[in-house]
C-alpha cells in the first residue's frame, strides 16, 4: 500500500481525494496538509465523506510540517493539488518532497474528470482575477435567453464544516446566509443568483454532479483561480488577463488551460497596455494557435460617479485578485481614477487583526484593501478597518454588495462590471455553433 500526502488548499485536494484515492486499495492517504485558507489547518476530513478505508478520516495538517510528514508516515508519494502558483513555487514543493525522499506528483485531467449525462461549458482562466466570474454570468444569460435550463457548478470554497457543505444548493440569497457563506463565497454564488440561475458547490463533486444532472440541461463549470475543471468539458473557455501578459506561460495549472482552451478571451483591452496585448497575441499564436480568440473590455458600471469627484475614497477590491493573483488594483481603482477622487487612501495604517496580517504577507498591496472574509472573525476584522479608515467615502468593487454582510460607519459606492466583447467572433456566436 503506497502511502501518500495530499499538498491543497481547500479545493482540489478533496477533489482528487474523492475520485482517485478514496476507494483505491493500492494507496493510503495518511495526512492532507494546507495553505492559503486561513484556519483550514488541523481540521479533519471527516469518516463518513473518507469512505469505509479511512474509518478515522484524514487529519488536515500546515503544509509548513510537510518534510516533518513525510518521515513520520513513511510517505512515498507526494501529490500536489492546488492553483494559481507559479511553476518555480511548485517547483519548489517537488524539492522539499524530493528532498525528504518522497515522490512528487500532480494527477492529470483524465484521472480527475468527471462525465457528466449533459453537455457541460467550462470557464477557466490563466490566472486569478482574470474575469471568469463576469464570463460564466454573461454565458448563464444567453444560454438562459435561449430558453436552456442552466445549472453552475462552482469550483469549492470549502472553509466551515465538511459535512454541512458536502452538497450545497443555491437558489435565493436566503441560501447565502443559511449555509454561513463567507464573502468570498458571496462574491461568486451572489451575480449568478440575481439573474435567477442556480448554483452549486461544495466538497464532494460527485455528489454535487448528480444533483445537478437532475435540473440541468447544460452544466456551466465556473472555475475558480486557475484551475482545469473537474468535469470533462464539452466546450473550453478560458480568459486571460492582458495586465499580466506572460504569466499564462509560467503559471500552474494555468499554462494547462492555455493550452487546452478552445476560446482564449483577451479581457480588459480597454485598461491594458497595446505591448501586453500583443505579446498574448504573439504567445497564443505560438502555443494554441486552433483557439478562437475574443477580445473584449471590463466594462466598469457606476451608479453615480459624481459622488466620487473630489472625495479622498477608500478602495476595496477582490481578495484573491489581490493577494495569490498578485493584483495591485482592479475596477474599483480604474473608477476611481475615471470619475476624478482627490486622492485613494492608503488602507495600511488602519488595518487590523488579520486584515493586517494580509498586508504584511502581501507587500504589493499599497493602496487597496482585499475583501477578505473568510470567517466569521476576519468580516469583523474587516469591517473595523473600513471604519478605522480617514477617507470621505468607500469604492466597492467587489461583485458583491458589502453592505448586506458588514455594517460601516462610511458611505460604500458600489461598483459593477461586466463583459463587454469586440467585434467577433463573441460568446453568442460560440454558444450558437455550440
Amino acid at each position: 500500500m503506497r502511502k501518500v500526502i495530499i499538498m491543497g488548499a481547500a479545493g482540489r485536494d478533496f477533489h482528487n481525494f474523492n475520485v482517485f484515492f478514496r476507494h483505491n486499495p493500492e494507496y493510503k492517504v495518511v495526512a492532507f496538509t494546507a495553505t492559503q485558507i486561513p484556519d483550514i489547518e488541523d481540521r479533519l476530513y471527516p469518516p463518513s465523506m473518507a469512505g469505509p478505508l479511512y474509518p478515522e478520516g484524514i487529519k488536515i495538517y500546515p503544509e509548513e510540517q510537510l518534510p516533518e510528514l513525510i518521515k513520520k508516515f513513511n510517505v512515498q508519494e507526494v501529490v500536489f493539488a492546488y492553483s494559481d502558483v507559479s511553476h518555480e513555487y511548485v517547483m519548489h514543493r517537488a524539492s522539499i518532497a524530493l528532498a525528504a525522499g518522497a515522490t512528487f506528483s500532480i494527477l492529470g485531467p483524465e484521472e480527475t474528470m468527471l462525465k457528466a449525462k449533459v453537455p457541460v461549458i467550462s470557464v477557466c482562466a490563466v490566472r486569478t482575477g482574470s474575469g471568469k466570474s463576469q464570463t460564466s454570468r454573461k454565458i448563464a444569460t444567453l444560454l438562459k435567453e435561449k430558453g436552456r435550463k442552466v445549472v453552475v457548478i462552482r469550483h469549492p470554497m470549502p472553509y466551515g464544516d465538511l459535512e454541512k457543505q458536502r452538497i450545497q444548493r443555491f437558489a435565493t440569497l436566503e441560501d447565502l446566509d443559511f449555509h454561513q457563506c463567507t464573502i468570498e463565497e458571496r462574491e461568486e454564488y451572489e451575480p449568478h443568483l440575481k439573474r435567477g440561475i442556480v448554483v452549486y458547490a461544495g466538497v464532494d463533486y460527485g455528489a454535487i454532479l448528480a444533483e445537478a444532472e437532475k435540473e440541468a440541461e447544460i452544466i456551466l463549470w465556473d472555475g475558480g483561480n486557475n484551475d482545469f475543471p473537474f468535469y470533462r468539458p464539452d466546450l473550453e473557455i478560458v480568459v486571460m488577463d492582458p495586465h499580466r501578459a506572460g504569466h499564462e506561460l509560467t503559471y500552474h495549472p494555468g499554462e494547462t488551460n492555455f493550452r487546452r482552451a478552445d476560446v482564449l478571451i483577451i479581457n480588459k483591452m480597454d485598461t491594458a497596455p497595446s505591448d501586453k496585448i500583443e505579446l498574448l497575441l504573439n504567445n497564443i499564436k505560438a502555443i494554441n494557435p486552433r483557439a478562437k480568440i475574443i477580445k473584449a473590455n471590463s466594462k466598469i458600471i457606476v451608479s453615480d460617479g459624481s459622488l466620487i469627484a473630489g472625495k479622498r475614497v477608500l478602495v476595496i477590491e477582490d481578495g484573491p485578485t489581490l493577494t495569490h493573483g498578485e493584483m495591485t488594483f482592479g475596477a474599483g481603482v480604474v473608477a476611481a481614477r475615471a470619475y476624478g477622487a482627490a486622492a485613494i487612501i492608503d488602507p495600511r495604517p488602519f488595518a487590523v487583526g488579520s486584515i493586517k496580517e494580509t498586508f504584511e504577507k502581501y507587500k504589493h498591496l499599497d493602496q487597496v484593501l482585499p475583501a477578505m472574509g473568510y470567517g466569521t472573525q476576519q468580516i469583523a476584522e474587516l469591517q473595523e478597518t473600513i471604519n478605522r479608515a480617514d477617507c470621505d467615502l468607500v469604492i466597492s468593487a467587489t461583485p458583491i454588495d458589502l453592505n448586506r454582510v458588514i455594517k460601516t460607519n462610511k458611505k460604500i459606492l458600489h461598483i459593477t462590471y461586466e463583459l463587454e466583447e469586440i467585434g467577433s467572433p463573441n460568446l453568442k456566436e460560440i454558444l450558437e455553433n455550440f
